[in-house]
């Protein structure tokens, strides 16, 4: 298929995916909305694949994301270590270890989305790097004030400590690092639209 084809069809089914989702929550059904977050984090990974025209090694190089992200979350929810104390809720579906599968899977789509972003303003792999890891950040400080609502996740006492933030730059560095070395081309459109879908999801919520 034509990749301008390709990535319209992407676009459309992101933010169908996004609107959809988000009316939803806001309507009398949020809990059955919620309860298929696993799908849209699964869509969003597969566009990203889709518009990669599923190249093995882009696949394996997501493979890097996915592994830091399910590895720092175990320490972090049995050992209170990197993010501080914290359980997952149901609405992500199914855990290993106490760690929903579809958080590696987010580690690997935010990973990928930034970097295309950074790397769109700066060449330079450290820079690019430093830039990815901070819009990482950015988007985890609007994510965890929906997060307990949603039953996504929940820190001990309801407080997000400002270790948890500090973990998230250091992971989403080397993160960055690593799948900038393995990946040379990225898709900046399609990035750039998973990444303000999630943005504009989640700060709707900051209001309702």
């Amino acid at each position: 298929m034509n990749p301008d084809r390709k990535l319209v069809i992407s676009i459309f089914v992101i933010w169908l995916f996004t609107i959809s989702g988000i009316l939803g929550i806001l309507s009398t059904y949020r809990d059955w909305f919620l309860s298929f977050t696993w799908l849209n984090l699964s869509v969003y990974l597969w566009l990203i694949l889709w518009n990669n025209n599923r190249h093995r090694s882009v696949m394996l190089a997501l493979l890097i994301p996915f592994g830091i992200g399910m590895i720092t979350e175990y320490l972090g929810v049995n050992y209170g270590l990197i993010f501080g104390e914290y359980k997952y809720g149901a609405n992500l579906g199914y855990k290993l270890f106490g760690v929903p599968l579809m958080i590696g899977v987010n580690w690997a789509i935010l990973t990928y989305c930034t970097a295309a972003m950074a790397r769109a303003i700066n060449n330079n792999i450290v820079i690019s790097s430093i830039l990815g890891a901070v819009g990482m950040v950015f988007l985890d400080v609007i994510m965890e004030v929906s997060a307990p609502r949603f039953d996504f996740w929940e820190f001990e006492n309801g407080v997000v400590p400002l270790k948890n933030y500090f973990g998230w730059f250091c992971t989403a560095l080397v993160g960055h690092l690593l799948l900038q070395k393995s990946i040379k081309v990225f898709r900046f459109r399609i990035s750039l639209h998973i990444f303000i879908a999630i943005l504009v999801f989640f700060s709707v919520f900051l209001i309702f």
